[in-house]
C-alpha cells in the first residue's frame, strides 16, 4: 500500500499543529489513528502535500467526567481505550453497547473517535451516537476554541463543517440518567462491517410511566447520521406498547432516504430500519432501571 509523495510533520502542541495546517493552505491532512485516512491515500482519493501527525500532541487522549456530569472524550482516544474504560461503562452505557459493533480488532486498536467524526461515514457508529446524544464537539482553530453540535457538524457523506485549519479536540456526551431506558440495534453482513442500517433509541419515564425526552437516530440508511424528529414526537408523552412501537417503526421506514448500492437496495434498508427500530424500542422499554 504505497502512499503518494508528501511531507510529514509531528507537532508537539495544538498551536504548532494549527500553524502547520495554515501554512499548508488547505493541502494538509491530519493523521490521528489513520484507519480511514491511509486507505484513502493509498487509493489516491486524497492527495495532500502534508501529513500532520497528532500523535505527539498531549491532552487529546483523556476520558473523564466533566463538571456537569458529562462524559468528555479526547479526540485521540481509541476504541480500545473506550472499551477498557470503567467510567464509560458506568457513565454512558449506550456508548459501551455501540462499541461492540465498531469495526474489527486491529482497527479498534488504532482508530480514534476524532478521526471517525472527521471522516463522517454515514454508516459509522460514533457519529450516529454523537448525533443521538446531542453531543458537543470541541473544535480548535486560529480564532480559538468553539463548540459545535454533532447534528450541525455533519453535512453529508464524508463531509463536515470542519475547516482546513481546524482540529477536533474533544467530544462532550451529556450526563446520562441512571434510570434511562436505551437500546442500540444494528445490522451488518459481518460483525464489525459497516452497518447497512442501525438505530439508537433512548428515553426517560415520568411519574405516570410515559416516555419523555425521546431520542431516535439512524445510521447506514441515510446520507448522514440524523435524528428522526417526527418519530420522536410520535413517541413523546406516550406509554409503551407494541402497537405504538410498530407505528413508530413504520413511520421511521417512510422517513429515511437510504441509498441504493451493491450492499443493499433502498427498499431493503427501509425494511431494516423498521425491524431494528421496533426491536430497539421494545428492548429499551423492557430494560430494568
Amino acid at each position: 500500500m504505497k502512499l503518494p509523495a508528501l511531507d510529514y510533520v509531528r507537532p508537539q502542541s495544538l498551536a504548532e499543529a494549527i500553524a502547520c495546517l495554515r501554512a499548508a493552505g488547505g493541502t494538509a491532512k491530519l493523521l490521528s489513528g489513520g484507519q480511514s485516512l491511509m486507505p484513502t491515500l493509498a487509493f489516491r482519493l486524497a492527495n495532500p502535500s502534508l501529513l500532520v501527525d497528532l500523535g505527539g500532541v498531549p491532552g487529546l487522549d483523556r476520558i473523564e467526567q466533566g463538571p456537569t456530569g458529562e462524559l468528555v472524550v479526547g479526540a485521540r482516544v481509541r476504541w480500545v481505550d473506550l472499551e477498557r474504560s470503567a467510567l464509560v461503562a458506568s457513565a454512558h452505557p449506550l456508548t459501551a453497547a455501540a462499541l461492540e459493533h465498531v469495526a474489527h480488532y486491529p482497527i479498534r486498536n488504532r482508530g480514534t473517535v476524532g478521526g471517525s467524526l472527521a471522516h463522517a461515514d454515514p454508516a459509522a457508529e460514533w457519529p450516529g451516537l454523537c448525533v443521538a446524544c446531542d453531543a458537543l464537539i470541541d473544535v480548535l482553530g486560529p480564532d480559538g476554541l468553539s463548540q459545535i453540535r454533532a447534528a450541525d457538524f455533519l453535512l453529508g457523506p464524508l463531509s463536515t463543517v470542519l475547516a482546513d485549519d481546524q482540529i477536533i479536540t474533544a467530544i462532550h456526551l451529556p450526563q446520562w440518567p441512571v434510570a434511562r431506558r436505551w437500546a442500540f440495534q444494528e445490522f451488518a453482513r459481518r460483525r464489525g462491517d459497516f452497518a447497512l442500517a442501525g438505530v439508537y433509541v433512548f428515553h426517560d419515564l415520568d411519574a405516570d410511566a410515559r416516555m419523555t425526552d425521546v431520542h431516535v437516530a439512524v445510521i447506514g440508511a441515510c446520507h448522514r447520521a440524523h435524528r428522526l424528529c417526527d418519530v420522536e414526537q410520535m413517541l413523546e408523552g406516550e406509554r409503551a406498547s407494541t402497537a405504538l412501537f410498530d407505528a413508530a417503526a413504520t413511520q421511521a421506514a417512510a422517513q429515511v432516504d437510504p441509498p441504493n448500492d451493491i450492499h443493499g437496495s433502498a427498499a431493503y434498508r427501509r425494511g431494516l430500519v423498521r425491524t431494528l427500530l421496533a426491536r430497539a424500542l421494545a428492548q429499551a422499554s423492557a430494560r430494568a432501571h
